[in-house]
């Protein structure tokens, strides 16, 4: 009997140790840049969403659009933005830097995409049977886009024994709604260096 209880002890023990002594969680800054698996994350999309952005609002496309509308600001639709790099990247999350970094300029208006249009019309149309008339939102008045962005997030991996290289490459269009010209073309690229 005092051998069972010692290895039930034992065996209590092992459990004990291996349930709370391994993990360590510490509290980090969100802004903070740390990098532990090599792969796209946060600070990637933040930085590349931030630099295309200042980089499109440079060029002449927007100049010569708020001249031949007297000043008028333009409005912008964030479209599809494609993953065909070789590992999961939320593009929606990509998406919401890009449509904050327009959105905190200044310099651009953004409307929702497609599927929030199509809440935001459910929305409105039971507004139309459920809500005061002082305070339903009309219909049919939305705020209609003079741009489209679009791009495509790539990569490529260059690997040997325990060590490899993996670029991601962004490309993102901006294009006119009413002409269908692009007005601007603009890529990044992250290139990092992984040694295991």
């Amino acid at each position: 009997m005092r051998k069972l209880g010692f290895y039930l002890g034992i065996f209590a023990l092992t459990i004990f140790a291996s349930c709370g002594g391994g993990r360590e969680v510490t509290r980090m800054d969100p802004n903070a840049q740390k990098d532990i698996s090599g792969r796209w994350n946060d600070t990637d999309s933040k930085q590349v969403a931030e630099e295309m952005i200042s980089d499109v609002l440079s060029k002449p496309w927007l100049k010569r659009y708020m001249d031949l509308n007297d000043g008028k600001v333009p409005v912008v639709i964030i479209g599809d933005v494609t993953n065909k790099s070789h590992e999961h990247i939320s593009s929606e999350t990509f998406i919401k830097d890009i449509e904050r970094a327009f959105i905190n300029s200044g310099k651009v208006r953004v409307v929702e995409n497609d599927d929030f249009r199509k809440r935001i019309r459910d929305e409105q149309d039971s507004q139309q049977v459920n809500a005061t008339d002082d305070t339903k939102k009309a219909i049919a008045q939305e705020l209609g886009a003079d741009f489209m962005m679009f791009g495509t997030i790539n990569s490529t991996v260059d690997a040997y024994k325990k060590e490899k290289v993996v670029a991601y490459k962004v490309n993102l269009e901006l294009a006119d709604l009413q002409s269908t010209e692009k007005v601007w073309i603009g890529d990044k690229e992250i290139k990092k260096y992984i040694k295991n």
